[in-house]
């Protein structure tokens, strides 16, 4: 009938659409007048005068006369309600609650209906009823808290109704505030969690007549004014009323329909989006007033009987927090009785302690080893601890029977993602990734926009977040550091045009998308990364410890969150990524520290390896993408670069050996210069190749690590590597290694400059008939072997798309250098070829010759010392830049004001640039011509005062009358240049001086890595003879399709075996890092005062409870006292009369008897008189 009558009445106003309500919902009137006794016949005993009864409860008079007492039932007649509607109190906020008169025994399932399908209330996960302290006495402090604190508190995170008389006294009014409290604190998201229903009688309610309205109240003006000692007003903070009516006035009504209520709500399926379990307990709490105590002794007689159901809360003893763990105990506690009737009884609370985040409740009462626990009881909590961070809870779960292969699929993986709260940064960058696969941003204009992806999301909604768009965001964070993720999952290839991948992802995504239902190849990597995006720390910690590949896992995530910081725009959201960022560097140097220390072999194999979970990226590829520069300082990364950088030479060798080397090769065949073969063969000759091709040593069970080309020949071969002639073999050991080939780059750029100076300073001549000098011919040529490099080093190196590549190597400063000093070059070769911009041309190769000499600081950087100078040079440079900016202020300010005060009138524009801007700049560096700015002194120049001769180029004469004030403001020019900004360009230069020297160490092995990257790739020849090289590289390369396997000194592909077992090390090597952080974490001294807290704890608790057992004691005295005393009085009694004489005599208490030994000689004594009697 509701659904019918609701659908009927759409489309009305909303009073109309609620006319159907009183022909469902009744109401009770006083149909019988039964006298009340004490009331000398004025009123009757349902608590209305006579008065107020109509003609027909008068008229029946021997009917009332044979009536004793007042039954609702039978007394009174059902009318049709006459209050309903929307009710809103006078002088408070606009916002309405809802009200209802009704009768008391109507149905409870169509009152539960119209409160959620018609008034809107969201369904209720739990349902707390409060019974008890209705009246006007102050309500203690304790009471107070625990409302507010607890009850509420912990209602409003699982989204209770909470049910109380609703009215404006005693623990309603404290309910109502509480609720309204929690609401205004809370989220707008969160506003309707909590339900404060309020059901009580109609006869109690004061102003009730202002409710009346046979057509509904829309709203119903309620004005709050309680003088009557019988009546109370209703709570404003009430979302809604139930006035029940047995046709009475009086505090009599309500009790039975709302147990009624009570029971249909606990039988319902509820829930929303993130609860779906049934309501099986009702909580109640009682707060009885005195006057009340002895009537309520008879129910508590009767709900003792079911005491195991039962749990005390000790108000005065016991914290408010401590309440909803006290909730989930009475839960639990009535779940065991339904343990047998359910398969998961205790899902519920599971659930519960998840929103409440008890998990040391969780601990000690559901994962104690007495309840099984099944995959599909843990899932949907796993879910809710992810979501809302709650990484203990994530950990139980793990540790619990979750299995995290079957629990994380790509769908769910997709619904983790979509659950990003809204205005963080990763829900943008999400949204934007989504509005560019839509088509909604325009490809030129790759921005974010916000009012596009919200008319976007009106449409799909966040649900169409998919695994596509994390993939392109992890690639937008990452760069071109590793391969895109999920790529594969997706059944998509990889391509360097977007427009392309996105139309693929759009017509994949169009399909039924089975992807979806597939385990997730990585779980815990993946929740990491998630956890990473999100910057939760602790959970991403983890996860990163369940994670395999420690070190590159914690590189990854540095480097995620170093970029978002870039994005994020609040400074407190910035600084807690960096922060986090800083912390898993940390991690990764010192897991790779204590890999370091336990075998040196198998960590430099850890830091190339290529990593199937991270796009085929390797440890150092990632520290350098994450600007990670603590973890390149660490001697173990440095260590392996120095082998790099050797190659088969020993580290130990002399710079001046290979010099001299360099230019006498027939050294290499002495022993001048010490190799390594010697000690690879020995190597060799002790092991046997195994079923993998690797010898019996324990290292090569977890992969070769690469430093050479004798390690790359024993690296491709199964068995031992091809022998050489000693000739040809000595020869690439030593041409081939990095540091021969930046020697000899650096030796032949110092004869490139020499002869880029001689051309330019002797042989630069106008261009003869002849033609050109033959060293101008030289210096051309060796240009463009310089050119052909870049050109190789650009397009011709990596795997990446020309695009990437472009892109990384415009990314390098140097390389910036490089394109200016060849484009100079370039221009200037090519004026020079013409007379009449010979001049030019002359000057633009001057300029670049210049870029040339400052591209050589670029070998400074293998230097320890001079290296971070680099670095300190290029910080000033941009201190420069800014207090470039001060300085033209003063410098425009002044320059200006000069040259107008010293001459009135000069039209010259290049006097006037050279004495508005050149001339007070020398004024800095003492530059100052007294003669011209001073009247007094001499000046020895030509002048005029004819407009016409100054118009045409003369020396215009100074203006006499104002010279003082030129003079002043030269004194507060150079006061204000000279020693206040100097010495801020000082301050400021100190500043960054000191702050790179301090880490100058870090920065010097950073930037060392790139400098070895670079020699490492660069042939051995060096210009202009590396022509030779690139000629070899083209025909192997295009020709014999040869690949390149140079790239082996710093990526390695294990697979097999060698993988597995390189990564069970790896993790082992960082349970023993955890567990000795662990141990140092709990030797420290918060952690002793965290334990001391809890013992002192312990300790009160004990105490408490050793109280309550010297309360009970000493009542237990009292009643043996009073027994004692009763007895003898009894034995007295009897001792005096004379039916029957006993054998001996009633004891006596003496000194020495106890009171227990005088109790039983009593009762020996007494019991044989009362049987004989």
């Amino acid at each position: 009938i509701l659904r019918t009558e609701t659908l009927r009445s759409k489309g009305e106003g909303r009073a109309g659409c609620q006319t159907w309500i009183p022909k469902i919902i009744k109401k009770r009137v006083c149909t019988t007048f039964v006298e009340d006794s004490f009331s000398n016949g004025t009123r009757c005993q349902c608590g209305g005068a006579r008065e107020a009864h109509g003609s027909v409860a008068l008229g029946d008079y021997f009917s009332t006369a044979i009536v004793n007492h007042w039954d609702s039932a039978q007394h009174s007649s059902e009318y049709p309600t006459d209050a309903f509607g929307e009710l809103q109190f006078a002088g408070a906020s606009k916002r309405l609650s809802y009200f209802l008169r009704l009768s008391w025994d109507t149905p409870p399932a169509m009152v539960y209906t119209l409160m959620t399908a018609h008034w809107g209330l969201p369904i209720p996960n739990l349902v707390v009823s409060i019974v008890g302290g209705e009246g006007r006495a102050k309500v203690k402090t304790w009471v107070r808290e625990v409302i507010r604190q607890g009850l509420v508190k912990a209602s409003q995170s699982t989204g209770a109704w909470i049910m109380t008389p609703g009215l404006r006294e005693g623990v309603g009014r404290c309910v109502g505030e509480a609720v309204r409290d929690h609401a205004t604190a809370a989220s707008s998201v969160s506003l309707n969690k909590v339900v404060a229903l309020g059901i009580t009688s109609w006869g109690l309610v004061h102003n009730r007549e202002q409710l009346v309205n046979p057509q509904g109240s829309f709203p119903a003006k309620y004005h709050v004014q309680n003088l009557s000692p019988d009546t109370c007003c209703l709570d404003i903070n009430y979302q809604a009323f139930l006035l029940v009516d047995d046709g009475s006035v009086g505090p009599r009504a309500e009790t039975g329909f709302r147990a009624k209520l009570e029971d249909y709500i606990s039988h319902q399926r509820t829930g929303g989006e993130r609860w779906d379990y049934e309501i099986y307990v009702l909580v109640r709490r009682h707060f009885p007033s005195e006057a009340e105590s002895d009537k309520l002794v008879e129910r508590a007689l009767s709900i003792y009987q079911h005491r195991d159901l039962i749990t005390i809360y000790h108000g005065e003893q016991d914290s408010p927090n401590e309440f909803d763990t006290l909730l989930l105990k009475s839960l639990v506690g009535a779940s065991r009785h339904r343990a047998s009737e359910e398969d998961s009884p205790y899902n519920d609370e599971l659930k519960l302690a998840v929103t409440w985040n008890r998990v040391g409740f969780a601990k000690s009462e559901l994962f104690n080893g007495d309840i099984q626990w099944k995959y599909e009881d843990l899932e949907d909590s796993m879910t809710d601890a992810l979501i809302n961070d709650k990484p203990q809870f994530v950990r139980l779960f793990a540790e619990n029977g979750l299995n995290i292969l079957d629990y994380l699929t790509y769908g769910r993986l997709e619904s983790l993602y979509r659950s990003v709260a809204e205005g963080t940064v990763l829900y943008q960058l999400l949204q934007q990734q989504l509005a560019e696969r839509l088509g909604t941003v325009a490809d030129s204009n790759r921005q974010f926009s916000t009012s596009k992806v919200a008319k976007k999301k009106k449409k799909s909604g966040p649900e169409e977040i998919t695994l596509f768009e994390v993939a392109e965001l992890l690639e937008l964070l990452m760069g071109d550091i590793c391969q895109p993720f999920y790529y594969d999952a997706l059944g998509l290839e990889q391509t360097s045009v977007k427009s392309r991948a996105f139309r693929r992802a759009s017509k994949l995504l169009q399909g039924e998308c089975l992807y979806r239902n597939r385990r997730c190849l990585f779980p815990w990597a993946s929740l990491f990364i998630w956890a990473v995006l999100q910057n939760r720390s602790e959970m991403a910690t983890y996860f990163w410890e369940m994670a395999g590949e420690s070190v590159l896992s914690a590189l990854g995530g540095c480097k995620i969150l170093r970029e978002l910081s870039k994005l994020e725009t609040e400074t407190e959201a910035k600084l807690s990524t960096k922060d986090l960022a800083q912390r898993f560097e940390n991690l990764a140097h010192d897991v790779f520290g204590s890999c370091y220390r336990s075998n040196e072999s198998r960590s430099f194999t850890l830091l190339i390896r290529k990593s199937p979970v991270w796009g085929g990226t390797t440890c150092l590829q990632m520290g350098m993408g994450a600007d990670a520069r603590l973890f390149f300082s660490h001697d173990g990364v440095q260590a392996l670069l120095s082998q790099i950088w050797w190659g088969d030479m020993k580290r130990n060798t002399e710079v001046w050996k290979l010099v001299l080397t360099f230019f006498c090769p027939v050294l290499c065949y002495t022993n001048f210069i010490s190799f390594r073969k010697q000690e690879k063969e020995e190597e060799e000759e002790e092991g046997e190749p195994n079923e993998d091709g690797l010898g019996k040593d324990s290292d090569s069970l977890y992969g070769n690590t690469v430093f050479s080309f004798a390690d790359i020949n024993h690296i491709l071969h199964s068995h031992r590597p091809p022998k050489r002639p000693y000739v040809v073999s000595r020869w690439r050991q030593f041409w081939f290694a990095p540091v021969t080939t930046f020697l000899g780059n650096v030796l032949m750029y110092f004869l490139f400059l020499l002869l880029f100076a001689y051309v330019l300073l002797v042989d630069f001549k106008p261009s003869p008939v002849s033609g050109l000098a033959v060293s101008e011919y030289v210096l051309y040529f060796w240009v463009f072997t310089f050119v052909c490099e870049e050109i190789r080093q650009t397009f011709f190196l990596g795997s990446m798309s020309y695009r990437q590549r472009i892109r990384v190597y415009i990314q390098d400063v140097w390389n910036k250098f490089d394109l200016t000093a060849i484009t100079l070059f370039i221009m200037g070769v090519i004026c020079r070829m013409f007379t009449w911009s010979y001049g030019f041309g002359r000057d633009v190769l001057c300029v670049g010759y210049m870029v040339f000499t400052l591209r050589l600081l670029h070998i400074f950087a293998i230097h320890k010392q001079l290296g971070p100078k680099i670095i300190i040079v290029g910080k000033m440079m941009k201190d420069v830049f800014f207090f470039f900016f001060f300085m033209m202020v003063w410098l425009i300010a002044y320059g200006v004001a000069n040259q107008a005060l010293l001459y009135s009138y000069d039209p010259n524009l290049d006097r006037i640039f050279r004495r508005v801007f050149y001339r007070p700049y020398l004024h800095i560096f003492g530059q100052i011509p007294v003669e011209e700015m001073d009247v007094k002194k001499s000046w020895e120049m030509d002048c005029t005062h004819n407009m016409t001769l100054i118009q045409n180029g003369e020396e215009p004469c100074r203006t006499l009358s104002n010279n003082w004030l030129v003079v002043i403001l030269l004194v507060i020019y150079l006061l204000a240049t000279n020693i206040l900004l100097i010495n801020l360009l000082i301050a400021m230069f100190s500043y960054t001086f000191n702050k790179v020297q301090a880490h100058s160490d870090i920065y010097w092995k950073f930037q060392r890595y790139n400098l070895i990257v670079q020699y490492h790739s660069l042939p051995s020849l060096a210009p202009p003879f590396i022509i030779l090289s690139h000629i070899n590289i083209f025909i192997k390369r295009a020709i014999r399709k040869v690949p390149s396997f140079k790239i082996l000194h710093f990526v390695l592909q294990l697979r097999g075996k060698a993988a597995n077992r390189l990564m069970t090390w790896e993790n082992i090597q960082k349970e023993d890092f955890l567990s000795a952080q662990n141990k140092l974490q709990r030797s420290c001294d918060s952690e002793r005062l965290k334990g001391m807290s809890v013992k002192v704890d312990d300790v009160l608790k004990h105490v408490t409870e050793s109280r309550s057992f010297d309360h009970r004691l000493r009542a237990l005295e009292n009643e043996m006292e009073y027994c004692s005393h009763a007895l003898s009085w009894i034995v007295d009694t009897l001792a005096q009369g004379s039916t029957f004489k006993p054998s001996r005599p009633p004891p006596t208490v003496s000194g020495a008897k106890s009171k227990h030994t005088f109790f039983t000689e009593t009762m020996e004594w007494f019991l044989p008189r009362v049987i004989h009697t």
